[in-house]
């Protein structure tokens, strides 16, 4: 377990590290929309009549204290004379890196399909969601299903680390190594195999967050109440108090959905690290709440509301399989 903490973290900063989204900068700082709170994004995959002329203005204005030499110099860097309206976007273009041509592009098309089919890009949003959700289902049950047998054999693996808890020689742990495969094999427990889908869920959401970042399209409209390029801090500061319900949202279901997801684990010191991990991540997440635009917010809150509905059907259908065995 350990192990699996400390490759989770590695992935995180992997991704974090690596991420293709650039964002335009003025006096070494990140350019961002006053009305919205959104950052101006560099290397946007398409482009709108609507967005180029909110960069302008965004540049033109007079806190950035920015020459037109320099205001001109930064719109060019985004090379709107070369990008494809977001509408008549292919799914294939100029090759811009692995990442970006065979992750972010591609989800981006799909997005933006969608959102023409159904005429809002929030609904389309949840619509990809629900249905890249469908797609790794497989991976989310096995999940699931390992979190139920851990469950099940954590009496009997507490009982172990009691036994072996002030053993600290060789033949010991290996001893206790081997009855602990005992158990896993009793309740057909694979580890690796219940974390495929946390190691899958890391670089989806950084495939989405910059897919979504990098489509001026979205920002523009809204879903609901919500306009889905501004942030909610930026949104109640102007007033607009319905934005408390995304920054109450995203924690809460971030929590539930890795309580749910982590089950139980291999003994009480694994368990505490578990706890710290999910703690850290609800704490990033509130954090971040507060500055994700509200597209990002509402993909994450449907990403997660749908990790526990599915994490609920299947343990209902182990309580169903354990009455008609009875």
């Amino acid at each position: 377990m350990k192990k699996f903490i400390k490759l989770f973290v590695v992935c995180i900063c992997i991704f974090s590290l690596t991420g293709c989204t650039k964002y335009i900068k003025a006096n070494k700082v990140q350019v961002k929309n006053e009305q919205t709170g959104q950052m101006l994004v560099k290397n946007i995959i398409c482009k709108t009549k609507e967005n180029e002329k909110m960069y302008k203005n965004t540049l033109a204005d007079k806190k950035l204290k920015l020459s037109e030499k320099k205001q001109q110099e930064l719109l060019k860097s985004v090379k709107f004379d070369k990008l494809q309206d977001c509408e008549k976007m292919k799914i294939v273009g100029s090759y811009d890196g692995i990442w970006t041509t065979i992750f972010v592009r591609p989800l981006a098309w799909i997005i933006i399909k969608t959102g023409i089919l159904v005429k809002n890009y929030g609904l389309a949003l949840i619509i990809v969601t629900i249905l890249i959700r469908l797609v790794v289902w497989p991976f989310t049950k096995k999940t699931a299903m390992q979190s139920e047998n851990l469950q099940k054999a954590q009496p009997e693996l507490n009982k172990l680390e009691k036994k072996y808890r002030n053993k600290t020689d060789q033949q010991s742990r290996m001893m206790m190594s081997q009855e602990m495969m005992m158990i896993y094999k009793k309740y057909d427990i694979s580890p690796l195999s219940g974390c495929l889908f946390s190691f899958f869920q890391i670089p989806l959401f950084f495939a989405f967050y910059e897919a979504i970042s990098r489509i001026p399209a979205i920002f523009e409209q809204n879903f609901l109440s919500f306009q889905l390029g501004t942030s909610p801090i930026t949104a109640l500061a102007g007033g607009h108090m319905q934005y408390l319900i995304l920054i109450i949202l995203l924690p809460l279901s971030t929590y539930f959905s890795f309580k749910l997801n982590s089950g139980a684990t291999m003994g009480e010191e694994q368990q505490q690290q578990m706890n710290m991990m999910r703690n850290m991540m609800v704490i990033f997440i509130t954090i971040a709440a507060l500055s994700i635009s509200s597209g990002i917010a509402i993909y994450w809150i449907t990403s997660q509301v749908l990790t526990i509905i599915q994490n609920l059907m299947v343990k209902r259908g182990k309580k169903d399989d354990r009455k008609k065995k009875i």
